[in-house]
């Protein structure tokens, strides 16, 4: 992924942000490889409440919501049921900028080049919500760059954003990220913690000095 990405970045002002906690394994070769700033962008997904590994929406670090409105139509979700899944949504997008950001202010983008990362999209929706976060900070170009993604989810994100790739596009009626890595497993916020220690220095997330 790193090596396409290099072929169609040619602006110096490059600022990689990976999704946690999949995204940022993803998003430290990424950003290792390219030799370019690296963060974390706060995004988490409203978790349906009979089946957590799905969501119908996601709420991003400042407070941007984007709900899948059919989906949550055809699951039958009341209004009140919607609003509690995403205050809880909201409390853990809080407690993961605390943990994973501490006091540091969030980087500039506007005029950017930004590239965002994850470890794949299901439904899409996260790097939706993602990508109009970015959106309002005026970066001069958005691309979306995953290893992974459902034709649904292509599908959705792509009229939105300048650029995506992808290596790895399968349709049909089941998708799941981890079916297309040899080696996957949810990371915790210990081994997130582990993975951006890499490349703290002088209190931002910079790409490591070689």
């Amino acid at each position: 992924m790193a090596n396409k990405l290099r072929s169609r970045l040619s602006d110096i002002d490059v600022q990689l942000l990976a999704i946690p906690a999949g995204g940022v394994p993803v998003g430290c070769v990424v950003a290792e490889s390219l030799g370019v700033r690296f963060d974390v962008a706060i995004v988490r997904k409203v978790q349906i409440p009979w089946n957590p590994e799905a969501g119908f929406g996601a709420v991003a670090w400042d407070g941007t919501v984007i709900l899948n409105g059919p989906l949550i139509a055809r699951l039958g979700l009341s209004t009140e049921l919607v609003r509690r899944c995403v205050s809880l949504t909201r409390e853990t997008v809080r407690y993961r900028l605390d943990k994973f950001r501490g006091n540091r202010s969030f980087p500039q983008l506007k005029d950017q080049t930004v590239v965002l990362v994850d470890d794949g999209l299901a439904s899409g929706f996260t790097m939706l919500t993602a990508m109009e976060a970015v959106k309002k900070q005026g970066p001069k170009k958005v691309v979306v760059a995953v290893p992974t993604a459902s034709t649904g989810a292509i599908d959705l994100v792509t009229p939105n954003v300048d650029e995506l790739i992808c290596l790895n596009i399968r349709g049909g009626p089941v998708f799941a990220v981890a079916d297309a890595y040899q080696e996957w497993h949810d990371l915790s916020d210990e081994e997130v913690m582990e993975f951006l220690g890499k490349f703290v220095s002088i209190g931002d997330f910079l790409h490591e000095e070689r």
